[in-house]
């Protein structure tokens, strides 16, 4: 084979290559190649690859899902856009002032019931009797601290006539180009009753009305509702609608709500830090003033004051006069709480003060922060439903919307079936796996995606010579870490692996909370003299087992800090364990533990038979490496955090077990991976290459001495508008990437996008029938679907690799963007659920495909490499925010080379 020659003809230059590899990574950052020598973005410049047939494998099955068909007359439908002057930002008084518009000038309309979009777009089902027209509107804004009529100048432009046939051409497989102006056009016109129902966040309705919400802690509540969207799939319009739950401020007295986000010990006063923690979590909210009997007026809060509400003057016809005075002589109110800080209003130069106790904070309004593990747990176990509950709720919103009777509906010739698909799937075979043959098992037949350790061994056990324990876990007796150690060790030894069963350093007593850096450096330089006086050069620490705090520490956990010292700077692995599993303690929970260990030091714990004798279409017949990639964005707020990049590659070939992981920072909220390929300036060298995935490439080649002839790519977290240009542009740097390894090298590449966000949900047929479900209730592990639900004309397939565990199973949606190895469906499909049971930290298949869960946690852990630069930071003024967020990004530290070459992140 070409590539194996080359092989040959390049292995004396390969070494030099590899040194220079080694060379241009310690070199300073590197610089992104220009934007412009990338290729262009547009959503047409690529044809994502038609689907290459249906799969067969498998056991045939059929299920439900949350898909409803949609049929649409032949209707004319013609799109406006929209101009309302003076301009406002808030969708729902947008609506209000077309609606104002439609109900006063319906005559002019001829008639027509148009939908609106919130912004600059309004559809109708037949034209309008002008092309364009402008009409005057007066209404009271009551987002604002006035109640005055406000005049509006609403201009209506005709922009173009959708074409229904080119819809029908679509979906018949006839035509390859989306016809998103359609779509969209059809899906508003579905969501302007909700629209008037309910509270609108992005695709989903929310209500008080559809009950099971309730408080979730610190002032805020989860409120239920549902996400709706129209899709084209094969067997035509679907709209799909799913449960949903989310976070909202409880509507209440914001001193109420002080006290439960900040619940201080004297009500009466606040301190600096509780200030800005509150400042920060009331900025954007709408409240409405309560000091008045005449009228209730809404403000929106821009900040809170520095100063106490005692301290607080004014001008006032050329006199100062203080805010106590004002409200006691203007609305006979006497304030109560003046010495805590004031909502403010309006902007810097003109602000309006508002006690905090004459204020209730408006109802419907999104809590969009980030939650803490409490409102997390409260938030998923009011959101909770089995598989049988949650498609009766789905069914029951059907039938309330009752879309039959909707006008809008009706308007544009619109039926909606109330009943869910039915459509044909198929229960892949789960692979075996081998094991090590000194067990008693040396193989294993998983059953419904589980198995066990059992009377096996791994089948590559790793090495740990030098280890130490260091605890932090203050209630802990010192004898019961000894023991835990002791039984750790035990357990690695008799399931494969090779543990000394002491430790280099025996320190037991617990390590102060408030010291944790100096702790860990401290044990790390008494392991080095230990290892150092036993004469052994270049050896240190193999692991480091760390008990964190007790829950509920003042200091919070130290396990970001822990895991950016030792990766970052000492070089050293460790595992982090928590004191309540210890005191649990149990053969299972040991278990868990050395499959961890075993990867992070180099081990692997077992294998699919049917790779070890390369028995796997399109993976063991050539040389193949498997990416996996993702990309995690700062929780909202945050604007001076940066996203994180994660690529991970497997370096065994045929087994693709083991994975390296490589992690980078760029800017916030940037999907498209900055750092895969980049060129540095080298004063010496010249332009050299580098980035991820090269250096992938190349520790690939010196893992198995072979280059790959072939590239699998999973890329998570990419939504839908973002396919071409993620495609365009990452798929443009790993061919860059290979071109610079050697001339003329181009494996072929398929790139697959991994979606768990969405909101396909699928239900056996029969909840009854136990051979179609598992225990939990939902559609068995290996479920596979790629029909009926599944886009018109391209590669995509829903694959429920997991076993339920509770609420209802999402299946994970993978859609091929290039295939240039051409797959088949079933060799995809079963690659794909064959990957999901090589995870190495637990003994079931998981949700989804290993590599792009691996790139998930090496991102997640990155991030705690910067959370001290940027946790809670409370920047006050917009212009603070604007001028962090166009700061230059903060770089990673580098991760240790000793580090980076195992499975530290599992």
């Amino acid at each position: 084979m070409a590539l194996q020659k080359a092989d040959e003809r390049t292995s004396s230059s390969s070494a030099t290559a590899a040194a220079a590899e080694q060379s241009n990574l310690q070199t300073s950052r590197a610089v992104v190649a220009a934007p412009g020598s990338l290729p262009p973005v547009s959503s047409k410049a690529e044809k994502f690859p038609a689907r290459p047939g249906f799969g067969t494998v498998g056991k045939r099955c059929r299920v439900r899902a949350n898909h409803f068909l949609v049929q649409v007359a032949d209707k004319n439908i013609y799109h406006y856009d929209v101009a309302i002057y003076p301009e406002t930002r808030s969708r729902d008084h947008n609506r209000s002032i077309i609606n104002e518009l439609v109900r006063l000038h319906r005559q002019h309309l001829d008639g027509r019931v148009p939908v609106y979009d919130g912004r600059k777009s309004i559809y109708t089902a037949g034209a309008l009797p002008f092309k364009n027209q402008e009409f005057v509107i007066k209404l009271v804004n009551a987002n604002r601290g006035n109640q005055r009529e406000e005049e509006y100048r609403v201009t209506i432009k005709h922009a173009s006539n959708l074409d229904l046939y080119n819809l029908q051409q679509f979906l018949a497989g006839r035509h390859r180009e989306l016809p998103q102006d359609i779509i969209q056009a059809l899906d508003i016109a579905l969501r302007e009753c909700p629209t008037t129902k309910y509270v609108s966040i992005s695709r989903s309705f929310f209500s008080q009305s559809f009950g099971h919400g309730g408080p979730i802690g610190n002032g805020v509540e989860c409120w239920r509702g549902y996400y709706q969207s129209l899709r084209p799939t094969q067997m035509g319009l679907s709209l799909n609608i799913d449960i949903s739950a989310t976070s909202f401020y409880k509507a209440q007295p914001v001193m109420a709500f002080a006290v439960e986000y900040l619940n201080p010990r004297d009500t009466s006063r606040m301190s600096d830090q509780d200030r800005l923690k509150l400042k920060k979590a009331l900025r954007g909210v709408r409240v409405v003033a309560t000091h008045r009997t005449d009228k209730k007026i809404r403000y929106k809060i821009t900040g809170i004051t520095s100063a106490p509400l005692k301290d607080l003057t004014f001008d006032q016809d050329g006199t100062r006069m203080s805010v106590v005075d004002y409200f006691r002589e203007q609305y006979n109110y006497s304030l109560r709480y003046t010495n805590l800080p004031c909502l403010q209003a309006g902007s810097d130069n003109r602000p309006i003060y508002l006690p905090m106790e004459v204020c209730n904070i408006v109802e419907g309004q999104r809590y969009s922060r980030k939650l803490n593990e409490r409102q997390v747990s409260g938030i998923l176990k009011m959101a909770c439903e089995r598989p049988a509950q949650r498609e009766k709720s789905v069914l029951d919103i059907v039938n309330r919307n009752n879309y039959g009777n909707d006008s809008f509906s009706k308007e544009f010739g619109m039926k909606v079936t109330n009943q869910l698909a039915l459509v044909d799937a198929r229960v892949l075979p789960a692979p075996r796996l081998k094991y090590h043959d000194s067990g008693r098992d040396k193989v294993c037949d998983p059953s419904v995606g589980q198995w066990n350790m059992n009377n096996k061994k791994f089948v590559n056990g790793g090495s740990i010579n030098y280890w130490a324990c260091l605890t932090f876990a203050s209630r802990m007796h010192p004898k019961d870490v000894g023991m835990f150690c002791n039984d750790l060790a035990r357990m690695c030894n008799s399931i494969g692996m090779q543990m000394n069963m002491k430790p280099c350093v025996d320190i037991t007593q617990p390590s102060r909370q408030d010291s944790v850096e100096s702790a860990v450096r401290n044990i790390h330089r008494l392991s080095a003299q230990v290892i150092a006086q036993q004469g052994l050069v270049g050896k240190q620490l193999d692991l480091l087992i760390i008990v964190l705090p007790d829950t509920n520490v003042p200091y919070g956990s130290p396990y970001g800090r822990i895991k950016r010292l030792c990766e970052t700077e000492l070089g050293v692995i460790t595992q982090c364990c928590l004191p309540v599993k210890l005191q649990k303690g149990g053969k299972q929970y040991l278990e868990n533990l050395s499959m961890k260990i075993n990867v992070k030091v180099g081990g692997r714990n077992m294998v699919l038979e049917n790779a070890l004798y390369k028995r796997i279409p399109l993976l063991t017949d050539v040389p193949t490496i498997v990416f996996g990639a993702d990309v995690t964005h700062p929780s909202p707020g945050e604007d001076s955090s940066p996203s994180i990049a994660a690529v991970v590659a497997s370096m065994d070939w045929p087994e693709v077990t083991k994975y390296k992981c490589m992690v980078s920072s760029q800017g916030p909220r940037e999907e498209i991976i900055a750092d895969l390929y980049t060129e540095t300036k080298d004063p010496q060298k010249g332009l050299v290459a580098g980035g991820m995935i090269r250096e992938l490439l190349v520790s690939f080649y010196k893992a198995t001495g072979r280059k790959p002839s072939r590239i699998i790519f999973y890329r998570d977290g990419v939504s839908e508008g973002q396919f071409s240009q993620v495609l365009l542009y990452e798929m443009d740097a790993v061919r860059k990437a290979c071109a610079t390894l050697q001339e003329g090298y181009l494996p072929p590449v398929t790139f697959v996008v991994v979606q768990k966000r969405h909101h396909t949900r699928l239900f056996p047929e029969n909840h009854g029938a136990r051979d179609l479900a598992d225990r939990s209730g939902n559609i068995l592990p290996g479920t596979v679907v790629d029909t009926k639900i599944c886009h018109p004309t391209e590669f995509d397939f829903y694959l429920c690799s997991h076993a339920g565990i509770q609420g209802t199973s999402r299946p994970t949606h993978y859609h091929v963007l290039l295939d240039e190895n051409r797959f088949s469906a079933d060799a995809l499909q079963t690659l794909t659920y064959n990957l999901c049971y090589t995870y190495a930290r637990c003994t079931r298949s998981v949700s989804i495909v290993p590599p792009a869960y691996y790139a998930h946690l090496a991102a997640f852990r990155a991030r705690h490499y910067l959370e001290d630069e940027f946790s809670d930071q409370g920047s006050s003024s917009a212009t603070l925010r604007a001028h962090e967020r166009y700061a230059p990004v903060k770089q990673l530290p580098k991760i240790k080379d000793n580090v980076k070459e195992f499975m530290f992140y599992c």
